[in-house]
């Protein structure tokens, strides 16, 4: 009997160390390489950055954190090595919205079915800006010209067929005026260009154009956003990011233009491990040091995962695609 008893009490201690394991936590095992889909430097590294500092600081994560750079090709080697590791639960892709919009544009080696989508903190938002002394007061001043002189009203942007010159393809769909669009290596030289006349406007990020604002080389018409940007401190002649209208108040029929900052795992990861990195992501999102950054660079932040994400970026990809097909962008 005794010897019976004792069988089946270690028979339960099998079966309750095997439940244990079984619903335990995932956690890394090993360092996690945050995979940059940029250049050192930019709002990209940036982000992923402030996010491995952020981790460091608060001890969110037992295991180190590793910062690799692979901008090259719009940030395609980043998410072509995410898919050749795929089911690779340390390895963290960080991006925009290029990681889905690239293959439908361009030729790529991977799809972004290859990535699984784990968490966005933030949207950068974009906003039609005009020369300082300029006579546009109000987008419709820009697009009565625009109209008047189909195709020779210059507009500056960051890159060809990316998210500015998308967005300038848009303005055109939504009111019928046509730009000529020229693009930069980046939204610095394109606020340059703007500054010193030599183009008309430019759909810059906020930081992008903050000291050439500053300085009263350029101004704010309008924010593609659903509602104004949060409140700071006045930038010039007493007016703030708040001040700025929606382009939807202000008579451009565009609610939304934003560009996300997202987070991505190789394609193959279990549910536990994009839990993990989902839940990592919300608590950094909630830190003052995150809210510092979303201040500094003047974004918002809007924190989504699960469900509420993957439904984002199917309507952000449908709409895009719609623009990029109208263009006939579309690769053959």
């Amino acid at each position: 009997m005794k010897k019976l008893c004792k069988n089946i009490f270690a028979a339960s201690a099998i079966l309750v160390s095997t439940a244990s394991f079984a619903f335990a936590e995932w956690s890394p095992t090993r360092p996690v390489e945050f995979v940059v889909s940029a250049g050192p430097g930019g709002g990209t590294d940036n982000f992923a950055r402030t996010i491995q500092s952020i981790i460091n600081k608060y001890d969110l994560m037992d295991r180190s954190v590793i910062v690799l750079n692979k901008g090259a090709g719009s940030g395609a080697e980043a998410f072509l090595y995410g898919k050749q590791n795929k089911s690779d639960p340390h390895k963290l892709i960080f991006a925009t919205n290029n990681v889905y919009l690239l293959p439908h544009v361009t030729r790529m080696a991977y799809q972004a079915s290859d990535l699984t989508p784990v968490a966005a903190l933030a949207m950068d938002e974009f906003i039609l800006w005009a020369k300082g002394d300029s006579k546009y007061q109000v987008p419709e001043d820009l697009i009565k010209d625009a109209k008047e002189q189909p195709g020779r009203l210059a507009v500056a942007g960051s890159q060809a067929k990316d998210v500015d010159e998308t967005l300038v393809a848009l303005i055109k769909q939504a009111t019928g005026a046509q730009f000529k669009y020229v693009p930069f290596n980046g939204g610095g030289e394109a606020a340059v260009q703007l500054a010193g006349g030599h183009v008309v406007a430019n759909v810059n990020n906020p930081n992008e154009n903050l000291g050439q604002w500053k300085a009263g080389g350029v101004k704010p018409l309008c924010v593609f956003a659903p509602r104004p940007m949060e409140a700071g401190e006045p930038i010039r002649d007493g007016k703030g990011w708040a001040d700025i209208p929606t382009c939807e108040s202000a008579g451009l029929n565009i609610k939304e233009y934003r560009l996300p900052r997202t987070v991505w795992l190789p394609a193959g990861t279990s549910p536990e491990v994009v839990e993990f990195y989902a839940d990592l992501m919300k608590k950094v999102s909630e830190t003052p040091e995150f809210k510092a950054y979303l201040a500094t660079t003047s974004q918002t932040g809007d924190f989504k995962s699960g469900e509420e994400l993957k439904s984002f970026i199917a309507q952000s990809d449908a709409d895009s695609v719609k623009v990029f097909e109208a263009e006939g962008w579309l690769k053959k």
